[in-house]
């Protein structure tokens, strides 16, 4: 499915959720792709029946302070990419700093977080949660993260 707007996504998620799926919601950067990513999604997938994926623009990610070489991969291509695997049914580019506004259009059953994320204030949680949804954390991969890709990188390049 090709990246949609917010608008089209709420369309997408009323028309699923009449058909009776449960729809799980998740969000993140997801640049430079990895194994992590893969396999958190596929949890996330695993929660309900349709998967929605809210991707960080390019300036939400800038004021992440993740640095200023980030995002590696633009936007559009990190929005395609994540709405190119299998286990994703639809995803949204959001602006905002967090994906508050995008789950309150959306309301999904289910948001998911990494563990990372448990015990701090989660944009949308309370929201759901009064809805009648529910908040899922899933363990992070060890090892494997963006910034831990850059890293080794740049020392192969130092050492070269």
């Amino acid at each position: 499915m090709p990246v949609l707007s917010v608008e089209d996504a709420a369309a997408f998620v009323e028309r699923e959720r009449r058909a009776g799926r449960r729809i799980v919601f998740t969000n993140g950067v997801f640049d430079l792709l990895h194994i992590g990513h893969v396999r958190y999604l596929k949890q996330s997938r695993a929660l309900g029946d349709v998967l929605v994926v809210g991707v960080n623009a390019d300036a939400s990610v800038r004021r992440l302070g993740k640095g200023p070489e980030r995002p590696v991969t633009p936007e559009a291509e990190r929005a395609e990419i994540v709405a190119g695997l299998a286990v994703v049914d639809a995803v949204v580019v959001f602006t905002e700093d967090t994906p508050a506004a995008t789950i309150e259009r959306l309301v999904p059953d289910v948001l998911v977080k990494g563990a990372d994320w448990e015990g701090r204030e989660n944009p949308g949680q309370k929201f759901i949660e009064a809805r009648g949804g529910r908040m899922v954390f899933i363990p992070l991969e060890t090892g494997y993260s963006t910034t831990n890709t850059l890293e080794r990188l740049n020392r192969r390049r130092e050492r070269d």
